[in-house]
Parts: structure tokens; sequence; C-alpha cells
């Protein structure tokens, strides 16, 4: 773990100045979402909670704020969930970005891989990896163009899987049922404008669900950013009813969207809703750089809809 360490923290330079070069002259672009996803599934193939591979998560998030971490405005939202197992130490990871205006854009996704799924080579490149490199790369675009309407928040959230294979309210979502109820607490809730989850929008044949557990006018920004980019015809093609990170705000009165599309490889009677999610074959192979292109877009035009609202 210590060599790891060391050789993440030689390599940062190149990576943030990279990450920097390209949020200056492109935006966020796709291919460099996509190789960061690579490097990220090569430093944490299996990120469940408690194994090494989900502290090298961790590090490679913070290793790419090395500026927010200085200025104070990097958050490890450590917690201890009771789960299935026992007791086990999880940590949202926050990043903060200052705008002009009153008022909070939460981006948001989940880091880690099933705990059920430790024992077989799940690597959730489209479920978790691509979305949180996603979120990175938003981070290095924001750095460069700090938000001039409400501040932006990137919200890496953990133990969004459920410990035991079948999901249940009180076995996933610990991370942002966590928060959302400290946030709640705290009075940081009702400065939230908007929460907009990122999960599973790497796929070559993306298409973005429409999401019944979604706020209405958000989903009309989806839209509506869709159309501004030149990208409707990846959106909406299934609706759905997802649970998922954004729930716990939605029950707390935020107005949530999830962009996820669900429709994951040919259907399975084990995984109806697509058979590569939740098994050995969400593998980077299933990755388009075009799709995450199309994410990214999605997201930034989805923050200046949202200031503009």
């Amino acid at each position: 773990m210590k060599s790891f360490v060391a050789a993440l923290l030689l390599a940062l330079p190149f990576i943030a100045s990279a990450s920097f070069a390209h949020a200056q002259v492109h935006g966020v672009s796709g291919v460099e979402v996509l190789k960061l996803t690579q490097q990220y599934v090569n430093v944490a193939p299996k990120r469940y909670v408690g194994s090494p591979g989900h502290a090298a998560a961790e590090q490679f998030i913070k290793s790419h704020f090395g500026p927010e971490v200085a200025k104070g405005n990097f958050v490890d939202d450590a917690f201890t969930a009771r789960t299935p197992v026992g007791m086990l130490n999880m940590h949202n990871l926050l990043v903060k970005f200052p705008g002009k205006k009153d008022g909070i854009i939460v981006l948001a996704t989940h880091y880690e891989t099933n705990y059920w799924l430790k024992d077989i080579n799940f690597i959730g490149a489209n479920d978790g990896a691509c979305t949180t490199a996603l979120l990175i790369e938003l981070g290095a675009y924001y750095r460069v163009h700090p938000p001039q309407g409400y501040s932006v928040w990137l919200l890496f959230t953990d133990g969004e899987e459920s410990i035991n294979p079948e999901w249940t309210d009180s076995d996933s979502l610990y991370g942002t049922r966590h928060l959302a109820a400290k946030w709640s607490a705290d009075g940081t809730i009702s400065h939230i404008k908007a929460f907009v989850l990122a999960d599973m929008i790497g796929a070559k044949d993306l298409n973005v669900d429409k999401d019944a557990n979604s706020t209405p006018w958000l989903l009309d920004l989806l839209a509506k950013a869709g159309k501004d980019t030149g990208h409707s015809g990846y959106l909406f093609k299934n609706p759905t009813q997802v649970d998922d990170d954004h729930i716990p705000f939605q029950k707390r009165g935020v107005p949530v969207v999830d962009v996820i599309d669900l429709d994951y490889g040919p259907p399975t009677r084990e995984h109806p809703e697509g058979g590569y999610h939740h098994t050995a074959e969400d593998t980077m192979d299933k990755l388009s750089a075009q799709s995450l292109q199309v994410s990214a877009d999605l997201f930034l035009e989805m923050v200046k809809l949202i200031d503009q609202r």
C-alpha cells in the first residue's frame, strides 16, 4: 500500500498538469475522462468498502484536488455505518468550488464497487469508475473556470451499493443517507438548489433514462441541455424509476435528477436491466469517449441552466 501511494504521489504533477491543460483548452474532454477511468481502475480495480482498493480509490481522488485541499475546500466526510457484516468505516469525499450566488449545485457519483462482488473480477468500469473520472475532470474545469453563479460541489459518495446481493432501503445508499441527515441538521440542505447524480453513463450505446424519481423541472432542464448541446438523441428512450443516491435528498425536499442509463448490455434473467450490470463484464471495452463527451457536455450545460433558472 505504501509503495502505491509513493508512486501515485510521484505521478501527481503529470496527472494534475494534464487535467489542467485540457480544462484550459478543451473544456471537459471525453477522451481524457476515458483515459482517467483506465487509470482509476488500474489503481483500484476492486474498491469495495474496507478493502485496500477502497483506500487506494480515496487516495486517487484526493490526489487530483491538491489546490482544493490547500484551500480547505476538500472535505473527507468520514463516518461509520451499521451494515449486515458489522460496522464499516466509510468516506464521502466532497470538493467545493465557491460561486458568486447564494446556493449550491451538487454534482455526485459513487466511487466504490459492490462488497458482495468482492470475490469476482468486478471493476465497475461503467458502474462507478467512469463517473468518478468524469467528476474529477469537471473539477479540473471548474478550477480553471470558477463558477460564476451558484457554488458547485463535487460529491464522491461511499456505500451507494448494498453489502448483500439483495438491495434494501437499509442496506444501500449509506453515504447519501448519512450526508442528507447531516446537512439537514446543520442547515446546509436548505442551500442546495439541485442534486445532479451521474451513474452508468459511459457505455457505448448511451441513452439516459427518464427517471420517475427525479424532479420534473430538472428532467425538463436535462431535456433542454440535450437540445442545447445537440445530444437530444441520447436522452429518454426508456422510462424508469431508480433507487439511487438521489433518493435521500429527494425525501428531504431537494430537487434531484439521476442521469443514468440502466440498459447496459443484453438483458438476462438475473439482470433484466442489462447483462453487464453487476457482473465481471462491466469492463473498459464497454465504454466510449463519445458517450463520456456527451455526459460531460450535459453536466456542464445543466449547471449553466440551473444558474439561469
